[in-house]
C-alpha cells in the first residue's frame, strides 16, 4: 500500500530538499505558492530536541502544505521512532537523515555517522517503520570518505529494513559541499534497489536538473540551495521535466520581490527584530550577478528595520 502512497506524494518528479535553518514554514510556503505538487521537506529536527520540547514553530503547516514529509535526526531507536508517531499528525511521509555532513551533527553519531554503523542504521529504519502507518524515506550520501562509498550496500539494507523511498546526495561526507557532484554514480544505486530514488545536489536550473536525471537515471531530483533566492525553480523544473515547458529565471526585479515577499513573511511569523535578521542569510542568493551587488549587502545586512531594508531594495530597481 505504501508503495501507491509514495508514488502519490513524489509524482511531480521534483522535491525541495530539507536544509536546517533553511526551509522553514516561509519558505515551503514561498514554494507552495509556486508547485502544487512538489514534496516539500521540513528542516532537519532532532529527535532529542523534539523529545524534550513540542512547542514553537518547527512542526507549523498549512492545508496546502501537503504533499509533505517530516525530517528527524538522532541516533536512538526508539527515541526517533516516538517522534516519528508524534509527526505523523503533520506529515505524508517521515525522512530519517542519514546525510548531514556537519560536524556537531556526525560527532553526535547523527546524519553521515550513520553511514558507518549500517546496524544502526537498519535498526532506526525498522524501528520507525513499525510505529507509523505513512511511508518513510532516508536521505543518505555516496559515503563517509572516499574510501567509504558504501552507497550501494547502504541504500540496499535501508531498503530491507523497511525504508520506501531514497533520497541521495552525490558527494560524501568528506566533501562537505565542495567539489562536483557525482550523479553517475547514483546510477549504481538505482540497479540495486526497486523503491524510488530522488538524486540530490548540485541541480540549480532548468539544465543541471535535466543532465543530473539523464546521468543518474533516477526517479526525480531533491533541489536544495538552488532553490534559494528563487523560489520558482521547483516549479520550473517540475513543468520542464513532466510537460516539456520552458519558464525562464526570474528577472532581478522579480528576484526583488521575492525577497521582499520573504521579509515580510518572516517578521509576520518571528517579529520585526528576529524576522529581518533570519533572511539575512538569503540575501547573497536573491542579490547577485549585477553591478554593485557586493556593496549593497553589505549595507543591507547591518539594517534591523523592515521599512528601512525595503526601503533600500526599492532603490535598487531605480538606481539599476
Amino acid at each position: 500500500m505504501n508503495n501507491n502512497k509514495v508514488k502519490n506524494l513524489i509524482s511531480s518528479r521534483v522535491s525541495l530538499a530539507p536544509m536546517a535553518g533553511i526551509t522553514d514554514y516561509v519558505l515551503r510556503s514561498l514554494i507552495r505558492e509556486q508547485s502544487n505538487n512538489a514534496l516539500l521537506t521540513t528542516e532537519m529536527i532532532s529527535s532529542e530536541f523534539l523529545t524534550q520540547t513540542k512547542e514553537g514553530d518547527i512542526t507549523l503547516r498549512d492545508e496546502n502544505h501537503s504533499p509533505i514529509s517530516y525530517q528527524l535526526s538522532g541516533h536512538k531507536p526508539q527515541m526517533i521512532a516516538n517522534c516519528a508517531k508524534y509527526l505523523e499528525q503533520f506529515a505524508d511521509m517521515i525522512d530519517i537523515n542519514m546525510g548531514c555532513p556537519v560536524n556537531k551533527v556526525v560527532k553526535g553519531t547523527d546524519g553521515c555517522a550513520l553511514m558507518r554503523n549500517p546496524e544502526l542504521a537498519s535498526e532506526i529504519v525498522r524501528t520507525v517503520k513499525a510505529n507509523i502507518n505513512i511511508p518513510l524515506s532516508v536521505k543518505f550520501r555516496l559515503g563517509y570518505t572516499f574510501e567509504e562509498m558504501n552507497f550501494v550496500e547502504f541504500g540496499e539494507k535501508m531498503q530491507e529494513s523497511g525504508a520506501d523511498f531514497i533520497t541521495i546526495h552525490a558527494r560524501t561526507r568528506s566533501q562537505m559541499y565542495g567539489g562536483k557532484a557525482d550523479w553517475k554514480k547514483i546510477a549504481e544505486l538505482k540497479k540495486n534497489v526497486d523503491i524510488p530514488v530522488f538524486a540530490n545536489g548540485d541541480v540549480v536550473s532548468i539544465e543541471t536538473a535535466v543532465e543530473c536525471l539523464e546521468q543518474s537515471e533516477a526517479d526525480g531530483v531533491a533541489i536544495g540551495r538552488g532553490a534559494l533566492g528563487d523560489v520558482t525553480l521547483i516549479n520550473r523544473v517540475e513543468r520542464y521535466i513532466n510537460k516539456g515547458i520552458y519558464l525562464p529565471p526570474p528577472t532581478l526585479e522579480e528576484k526583488v520581490e521575492m525577497l521582499k515577499q520573504h521579509l515580510n513573511r518572516e517578521v509576520e511569523l518571528r517579529g520585526e527584530r528576529v524576522g529581518v535578521k533570519f533572511v539575512r542569510k538569503f540575501y547573497p542568493y536573491y542579490l547577485n550577478g549585477f553591478t554593485g551587488a557586493s556593496k549593497l549587502r553589505g549595507e543591507i545586512v547591518l539594517i534591523d528595520s523592515l521599512k528601512d531594508v525595503l526601503s533600500k531594495l526599492d532603490n535598487i530597481l531605480c538606481v539599476l
